[in-house]
């Protein structure tokens, strides 16, 4: 049977659709012309595989949705209501209001970036964060860089390239998009020398590794899993003695970042680049977007002749934190200083949220959206490679689905608001978690609930 084409309605006839001539008007025609173009090839396609030829208000409705998906700004806002804290696909920690306010300064005009007021000269894009991170950590001196897989192949390349370092077995870990430690010491030039077993490591592992090539100990926190049971490892005391008989290097991988005691929440302890520092850890790595709760990057920490040795390798140029993140990580810097953290940025916002006030912001979305929904006690994750199998206890809103079909396809409904609401399935019902919502994200959650409810 011989495809029939003449169905298909020419470039410019679509063109001339109200539909398509208003993206034509807001984008350029040449933009849209090769999107009309693409999307007739299309047609054409479906139409020699025997389809008929769609009407032309149907192929004018299809460039104005491929010209949604395809020009629309991104990242899109989302509203998280998983209860998962620090949530990696959607974005991490979410910035407070002054961190938020100094990038749009940095970012609306010209700044001191690397300028020196005092001398009328060049100087160092450091000089925003440096006092800051050793007055949070204890350190010496610090460097930001973009994030923090980079901090550690950039302490390593700067170390240890071509000598040896030795980690735990137990600590070459994955961390998120599949990047493995063993992966990140190769790039380095430095070589991964692996002792102990998966579950147990002793301090007499490392001395059997030890060679006139180890440049370094290398410690890495298990950030985004748990080895339970049957275990034992080094500690980093033991580890700082064992590095200063022999003269070389500790490292320490930290991981999340994080600044604060996590027991006063009723979480597990989650290890401070303080503790590291004054445990005599030479230089300590952490993540600036996790429980410090600033932008993505990454920082080296330590001994001020090691950090700018650090700060001197070629390699440092290529990961260096830029304007907008040096000035979201200032101002999220200097919350900390102020002994503000837990009111002023959200993630701490957020995992001090109170149990009662997160059951009366459960109950009054109950009220405000439909007979389907109800409360019930759940709980909340920290995520983002912190503080694995911590809890919160919390208060969620449960929707039953009813006629709007499965858990699955309700979310799906959710997802496709115009602000986006990501939830979670619990026992055939789709829950949304108070504690990962803003106040001010509240009404736009619920009008998008009511929408995705059939009454």
């Amino acid at each position: 049977m011989t495809a029939d084409y003449r169905g298909i309605p020419s470039v410019d006839r679509v063109l001339a659709h109200p539909g398509v001539a208003r993206l034509a008007q807001t984008f350029s025609r040449e933009a849209v012309t090769a999107l009309t173009r693409r999307q007739l090839d299309q047609v054409r396609k479906a139409v020699a595989n025997g389809a008929p030829a769609p009407p032309l208000d149907e192929i004018a409705q299809q460039v104005a949705h491929a010209a949604a998906a395809e020009w629309a700004a991104g990242p899109r806002p989302v509203i998280n209501a998983t209860g998962v804290i620090i949530h990696t696909n959607l974005g991490r920690a979410p910035l407070s209001r002054d961190a938020l306010n100094a990038v749009q300064k940095s970012a609306l005009g010209y700044s001191d970036l690397e300028y020196d007021l005092d001398a009328g000269d060049r100087g160092s894009r450091m000089q925003h964060v440096a006092a800051l991170l050793q007055q949070v950590t204890g350190a010496e001196a610090a460097l930001a860089v973009n994030n923090n897989a980079s901090a550690v192949m950039l302490m390593l390349a700067a170390l240890a390239a071509g000598r040896e370092v030795i980690v735990s077995r137990g600590e070459a870990v994955e961390i998120g998009g599949g990047f493995r430690i063993p992966d990140v010491l190769r790039q380095s030039g430095a070589t991964l020398v692996e002792v102990g077993t998966t579950n147990r490591t002793y301090l007499r592992d490392y001395q059997a590794a030890l060679s006139p090539r180890t440049a370094a100990l290398l410690k890495v926190h298990a950030s985004n899993f748990r080895i339970t049971g049957f275990t034992h490892t080094a500690t980093l005391e033991e580890l700082a003695s064992l590095a200063r008989q022999h003269g070389m290097l500790l490292l320490h991988d930290l991981g999340s970042g994080c600044l604060l005691p996590t027991e006063r929440f009723g979480l597990a302890h989650e290890p401070t680049p303080q503790e590291s520092i004054t445990a005599s850890a030479e230089l300590v790595c952490f993540s600036t977007d996790k429980l410090l709760g600033g932008p993505q990057g990454g920082v080296v920490a330590g001994k001020r002749e090691l950090v700018e040795r650090v700060a001197r390798h070629p390699l440092a140029r290529a990961v260096r934190m830029d304007k907008l993140g040096l000035a979201a990580l200032s101002a999220t810097l200097l919350h900390y200083v102020k002994g503000e953290a837990i009111q002023e940025v959200p993630v701490w916002r957020m995992i001090a949220a109170p149990l009662d006030e997160l059951e009366t912001r459960a109950r009054r979305w109950a009220h405000a959206v439909h007979e389907a929904a109800s409360v019930v006690r759940g709980e909340s994750t920290i995520g983002g490679g912190s503080l694995p199998g911590e809890t919160l206890p919390t208060w969620l809103l449960a929707l039953t689905p009813g006629s709007a079909g499965s858990p699955e396809e309700l979310l799906r409904r959710l997802r496709h608001a115009p602000t986006p609401v990501i939830g979670r399935v619990v026992d055939d019902q789709v829950v949304l978690d108070p504690r990962t919502v803003s106040p001010d994200e509240e009404e736009t959650l619920l009008e998008a609930v009511r929408h995705a409810l059939p009454m």
